[in-house]
């Protein structure tokens, strides 16, 4: 389904949603250090937008169901993030202590290009 100069409200198209929610979700985890407002506020306001694709997602006419649900779900653990940041922050590995390893993963940084060859 293409957007049609004639119809203001068309949908885009799933993959370019999905991607558009991920790209999103990126710019949540990392914000940028140089914007103009706090590193909560811009959370809370991608939240806002990350929310309202996952709406249009989980009611998108080209997703098959099992997705929409996967969307549904999605767009109600995004919720409270949206309405007032959720107070969370995305996770940081430098602030991390030694003993809140996750376990059975390394704690030590991992030599990508010998575990991926």
């Amino acid at each position: 389904m293409r957007p049609d100069a004639d119809e203001p409200h068309a949908l885009p198209s799933l993959e370019a949603l999905m991607a558009a929610t991920l790209a999103l979700m990126t710019g949540w985890a990392g914000p940028c250090p140089h914007a103009r407002v706090d590193e909560h506020t811009q959370r809370r306001l991608i939240a806002r937008k990350i929310v309202s694709n996952l709406f249009f997602l989980q009611h998108h006419p080209q997703a098959p169901p099992n997705l929409r649900q996967v969307f549904a779900n999605a767009h109600a653990r995004w919720q409270p993030l949206a309405a007032d940041g959720g107070g969370l922050r995305a996770p940081s590995m430098a602030s991390r202590s030694p003993e809140a390893a996750t376990p059975g993963v390394a704690a030590e940084p991992v030599d990508a290009p010998r575990v991926l060859h």
